[in-house]
Formats: C-alpha cells, structure tokens, sequence
C-alpha cells in the first residue's frame, strides 16, 4: 500500500507527554494505595483467627504400612474420621527418653475413652530381629495401651522418609556418633488426615506465629530462662496450648478425605 505523499509526522508537546506520565504515575499510586489498605484490613481481620493451620495433607497413597505392638499391621490415619497425634521415638538402650513421650502419656489420660483421638509413637530404629518382642516390651513399659495408643514400626528408610515429608519434620531421621538424631515433636492429624498447627496471635498485633509442638526446645527456652509471662514454663505452655488445638480438632465436623 501506498502512503499519501502529504503525510507529516505529528509533532509531539513535552507538556503533554509529562502530564499524561503524571497521571498515570497518580493512578498506579492511588492503585497501590488502595491495594495496601485491603491488604491491611484482611491481614487484621486473620490476626485474631487461631484455628489450626493445616501445614501438608497426608494422602492415602502416602500412607504408611506398620507393625504394631500387638502384632497386627495396619495402615497409619486409617480408618479416617479420628484425630492422630504422633510423635517419634527410638528403641535403642542407650538412647533418653524425649519429653514428648510424657506429654504423650499425659494425653493418653486427658481424652481416655474418646474413640476419636488416637495416640501414635512411631520407632525409627526397628530391630533387625525380634520387632514383635521389642515393641509389645516397650508399650507394656510405657502404659502404650491399643486401642487408643499404637506403638509402630516399619521399614526404616520407608518411616524416615514418611516422617520428613508426611509429617514436616524438621530433621531426616540419621545417627550421629551412634545415637539417632530426630524431630520428636508431637504432630497433630486432623479428621480429614491433613497436618496441624497452632496459631498463635500476636501481642504486636502482628502476623500470627505459627506453633509446632516442640517440647524439646521449649525444654531448652526454660534451661535458658526464657520466661512466659505466665507464671508457667514453655513447655507447660506448649502443653496447654497442644491439649486445646487437640480438642479445637476433636470439634471440627468431619470432611471427606
């Protein structure tokens, strides 16, 4: 196509041009703005929620086939519809007993008789030889009652691998200088098999924390004199506030997995 031999470029006024940047930069700022203000309100209106976070969904798929003290095998989280809390141990002699194992205990006498709560300590140094004497040994000792309390063991490579990326473990089960070295949180499972947090609110009313059940660190945060504010150690803080999300949990309506 042929272009009119009369066609001028069009002149073009730096006025113009700056007061249509200015504009522009005026309308992305107000853009901003009100973005930002949203946000603001939104992230107010979730300061105060404390509803469990749900931290991983554990899908059937990814379950994890076990042995249990009584000699029976069976799928961890099922049958569904019950709340789970787990916690790792090791069966080795020479190994110290996690806290978390006490708090287990406790449990186990807080919600006796609630069919839907179910106690798991899960072992991550099987024996080679005489895992069924082990086991039903070690849940006689430790008052680990079925139906309510499983002890489990399994393949080591198959539990460390599930307790890292089903649970959210902070550490890959391994040994070091002999000993094992593991994330003995206590990891709560909800009805719908998804992994749980606390929430807790901020006193700044900022961003709220997000609580695992580390009761080897809140041990730690008292050896440092870290004080609560309360009158309570952490780890009796952390305590109460696991018993509350438990039956935060223990209420929520059950929803298909």
């Amino acid at each position: 196509m042929t272009l009119p031999a009369n066609l001028e470029p069009a002149l073009r006024d730096p006025r113009k041009l700056r007061r249509t940047a200015w504009i522009l930069v005026g309308i992305m700022i107000a853009g901003g703005s009100l973005v930002y203000t949203a946000y603001e309100k939104w992230a107010a209106s979730k300061a105060g929620d404390t509803r469990p976070a749900m931290i991983h969904k554990v899908r059937k798929e990814h379950q994890l086939r076990v042995l249990r003290q009584d000699g029976a095998r069976a799928d961890l989280f099922e049958p569904s519809g019950r709340v789970w809390a787990v916690h790792t141990l090791a069966l080795s002699p020479h190994e110290s007993p996690a806290i978390s194992l006490d708090v287990m205990k406790r449990l186990a006498g807080i919600f006796s008789g609630n069919d839907d709560f179910t106690l798991v300590s899960l072992v991550v140094d099987p024996p080679a030889a005489g895992l069924d004497a082990a086991l039903a040994n070690m849940a006689k000792a430790s008052g680990m009652e079925l139906p309510s309390w499983w002890l489990a063991a399994s393949d080591p490579a198959d539990t460390h691998k599930f307790i890292k990326a089903q649970l959210k473990a902070g550490i890959f089960p391994h040994q070091e200088n002999g000993r094992w070295v593991h994330d003995t949180s206590i990891v709560l499972i909800d009805r719908a098999g998804r992994v749980r947090r606390a929430v807790v609110p901020s006193r700044s009313g900022g961003a709220p924390y997000i609580a695992a059940f580390d009761f080897d660190q809140a041990a730690k945060w008292d050896s440092e004199d870290r004080l609560t504010g309360t009158g309570r150690s952490n780890v009796e803080e952390l305590e109460m506030l696991l018993v509350k999300t438990i039956k935060t949990l223990l209420d929520e309506p059950q929803t298909p997995r």
